[in-house]
């Protein structure tokens, strides 16, 4: 059954930092004052609404406020039509819900179970909603629609007065997120999103291609002399072990010794939560891998590498700028590990995926390449032989 009913509302309007100005509507003046704060710029009693309520056995009390009182009447019937069918979905919960409100829920309810937590708290998936939350984060997620998300997009790409342009694969990712974040309101909070999750229905910036540095061979002999001569006395062994096993920062800085099977000639990396796609595997050790492990010293602290990652991330970065080497990181040492192993011409991409931990062979095709020239080597060795 529908009421329709007659009742006085507030007019509010709030001016954000940027100077965009929102208005809203109340039925009770205390309620607009607390929903505007300090940013409240005007309130004024703005006449008399319309309110319909509709109530259904076996369905949650619907109701909403119009200027008219036929808008509340055509509402207050479509919504009862769409109870009888069985197929009314209340938009209530999305209009109520500020997309803020909703990246503080996936940051305690969703992010910890499916992102690694660092120390510092400086992952990329919280710079990602930090950017939605300054650019959409007081829109309703009923106002959230395509062309919202398409102006962030352009603004992002494009940059403005306030901030500096980013790349498409930076935007992708933080579109994507968004997506993530929408389908966590939908999937685990039951919140109906009226228009769907917008994001499926825009253009996406394009992927950047993955980065490819390699350093010279002059290069290579610069930067080993600095590496070696820097006060740091773990930069040279991580650079060393990056290069040998091919593992991640993260991965190398988490390894405990206790992680080394020195007779097998391995290292177990089995705890989900420390590997980046969280897939565990056994990471092959070669001969100077071994060497290596076998010179360092052993930490009370029980890890190969004791050694912060800003304090090696400040000692890579010191060791490039003596050597002149610019644009490479550590995150190269990977790229330079998997090329090597790559241009032996004796691993199979399933093996470069079984050492490297990626869980799908498209991220390796750049290799193939490397594979093809030392295989199109081998078959001219082999027909110079028979000539």
């Amino acid at each position: 059954m529908a009421y329709i009913t007659r009742r006085e509302y507030w007019h509010a309007t709030v001016r954000n930092k940027k100077g965009v100005e929102q208005t809203r509507y109340f039925e009770d003046k205390a309620a607009a004052e607390a929903w505007a704060g300090s940013s409240l710029i005007k309130l004024e009693k703005a006449g008399e609404v319309w309110q319909a309520r509709v109530r259904k056995k076996g369905w949650p009390t619907e109701s909403k406020s119009f200027r008219t009182k036929t808008e509340a009447d055509a509402w207050a019937k479509q919504v009862e039509a769409g109870m009888e069918r069985g197929a009314y979905q209340s938009a209530s919960d999305a209009e109520r819900t500020t997309l803020r409100d909703l990246i503080k829920d996936f940051k305690t309810e969703f992010a910890p179970h499916h992102y690694r937590v660092r120390q510092d708290e400086k992952e990329a998936w919280r710079y990602q909603l930090a950017r939605l939350d300054s650019a959409l984060g007081e829109y309703s997620l009923a106002a959230i629609d395509q062309k919202l998300v398409a102006k962030f997009r352009d603004e992002r790409l494009k940059g403005t007065a306030e901030r500096p342009s980013v790349s498409e694969s930076t935007v992708r990712k933080e579109i994507y997120m968004l997506s993530k974040v929408l389908g966590f309101a939908q999937n685990e909070k039951g919140i109906t999103l009226p228009r769907g999750n917008p994001v499926e229905k825009i253009r996406k910036p394009s992927d950047s291609a993955g980065r490819d540095r390699r350093l010279t061979a002059d290069e290579w002999t610069a930067f080993t002399n600095e590496c070696k001569k820097s006060r740091n006395p773990w930069l040279w062994s991580a650079v060393q072990l990056a290069v040998e096993t091919a593992m991640r920062q993260g991965e190398l800085l988490g390894l405990t010794w206790s992680q080394v099977d020195r007779k097998r000639k391995l290292i177990l990396l089995l705890d989900p939560g420390k590997i980046k796609n969280e897939e565990p595997r056994a990471v092959p050790l070669s001969p100077a891998a071994l060497e290596l492990l076998d010179k360092l010293p052993r930490s009370t602290s029980g890890k190969v590498l004791p050694v912060e990652r800003l304090t090696l991330y400040h000692a890579f970065g010191y060791a490039c700028d003596r050597a002149k080497i610019k644009n490479f990181t550590f995150h190269d040492l990977r790229h330079e590990a998997l090329s090597r192993l790559a241009e032996r011409g004796d691993f199979s991409v399933l093996e470069l995926a079984a050492v490297s931990g990626h869980k799908t062979l498209q991220m390796l095709k750049r290799y193939t390449h490397l594979q093809a020239e030392r295989l199109a080597d081998k078959l001219a060795k082999k027909r110079t032989k028979r000539a």
